[in-house]
């Protein structure tokens, strides 16, 4: 299973990719708005976690693959959260990519890609993002992609004080 946009591919989880997503997830930069940053066990069983979904699913939170080097540069895709949200159940979309890879606008155009088969393939009604009240990057990508903000809530796994507990939820419905 492969998807194809101009100058990506989505595609399954290779063993090759977990070196470069260890490194991404261990990266403060690119893990700025998360809460911690993942050692290479955590981020291997992400990758598990992630390839267990997809097979469950038939989707989830694929690798991106840049098409013109090969290099795998991060994720994305579609994912149920594992935890209780304020507004449960949803699917959301998400992404991670190296910030190599940052300003090229590859993260818009796989995520187009990503609703584009959650709404044709799967018919899912509606697809939501979330992320920290302050992450102003992902949530361009947000509007970007034509989804609309939505309500703040605090984030269930950070605590009262946690700088990052604040968040934003944005909407996109599937109106086929």
């Amino acid at each position: 299973m492969e998807y194809h946009t101009e100058r990506l591919i989505l595609r399954q989880w290779k063993q090759s990719d977990l070196e470069p997503f260890a490194a991404l997830n261990a990266n403060p930069e690119v893990m700025r708005y998360f809460p911690k940053i993942r050692t290479r066990e955590e981020s291997d069983e992400m990758v598990k976690t992630i390839e267990q979904r997809i097979a469950e699913n038939g989707w989830g939170f694929w690798a991106v693959e840049e098409k013109r080097s090969g290099a795998f540069i991060g994720f994305v895709g579609l994912n149920i959260p594992g935890y209780k949200l304020p507004f449960s159940p949803v699917i959301e979309i998400g992404w991670r990519l190296d910030n190599a890879f940052w300003g090229k606008g590859y993260a818009p155009e796989a995520a187009h890609k990503a609703l584009e088969i959650g709404f044709e393939q799967f018919a899912m009604k509606e697809i939501v993002a979330f992320t920290a009240l302050e992450n102003i990057p992902s949530q361009r990508v947000m509007e970007k992609i034509g989804m609309q903000r939505g309500e703040e809530f605090d984030h269930p796994l950070l605590d009262e004080g946690h700088p990052l507990r604040r968040h934003i939820v944005y909407r996109i419905a599937n109106l086929k």
